[in-house]
């Protein structure tokens, strides 16, 4: 049976991901032949790999990626390690469906350099495919049912375009409905800062009610023009 044709996504060359194992990480080569479905590898910047600068520069849509977050889950003194699957237009739900999923009593994302170490690796290049056997893969609902969807290699340098259901299909994975979750709304800008105003109303003095200045213009002539039999207060 023929390859399917190449995708056209961006202004990437895609090409069959057997046939250039050098652009690949080593877990994720090594993965490769397990695969129940075509994969497609393509060659970029590897200061480019990030999500936001790799739509940028490629003009791939941000709709059509999905991140790969690694999660560590604790429970009774262990930490356990996870993989979560979600487009790039969302966020996992880590608090919430994968803690509760993984029946753990925290789940948070696993310091850099834990997730680079447990799975061999490079950050901003970590993948589903070639994780630890023993990872589950939790992939959200949408990323299962995408026609293709670009995800990272195991490297910085290259990206990998497979179906949603090649992904659905790894041994650990567990496809969650709503575990990717809506990204934040950015916060309203502030309304600009109003000057001070300085000016006073009319009645508006330093003198409170009951108060009197301590030596008015009219005080000071009387106090010079008193008769001197008045004497002296």
């Amino acid at each position: 049976m023929p390859d399917p044709a190449a995708p056209s996504l961006g202004s990437l060359t895609w090409l069959p991901a057997a046939d250039r194992p050098d652009l690949l990480g080593p877990p994720v080569a090594a993965a490769l032949p397990s695969l129940t479905g075509a994969a497609w590898v393509a060659e970029i910047d590897d200061e480019r790999a990030d999500t936001a600068a790799f739509t940028e520069a490629y003009g791939v849509p941000l709709a059509a990626s999905a991140n790969c977050v690694v999660v560590a889950a604790r429970r009774s003194g262990e930490t356990t390690m996870a993989a979560c699957l979600v487009l790039a237009t969302t966020r996992a739900d880590v608090n919430g469906l994968v803690r509760r999923q993984l029946g753990a009593r925290k789940a948070s994302f696993a310091p850099q350099d834990v997730a680079v170490a447990e799975s061999g690796m490079a950050y901003g290049g970590i993948t589903p495919v070639g994780l630890p056997a023993a990872w589950p893969v939790l992939v959200d609902a949408a990323v299962a049912a995408a026609d293709l969807v670009v995800i990272g290699s195991g490297t910085r340098g290259s990206k990998l375009a497979v179906p949603g259901s090649l992904l659905a299909a790894l041994p650990s994975a567990v496809v969650l409905e709503g575990l990717g979750q809506p990204l934040p709304a950015e916060a309203p800008a502030s309304p600009p800062a109003q000057p001070l105003r300085l000016d006073r109303a009319p009645d508006d003095s330093d003198v409170g009610w009951g108060e009197r200045p301590s030596v008015s213009d009219d005080d000071q002539r009387y106090l010079e023009n008193r008769p001197p039999h008045w004497g002296s207060d």
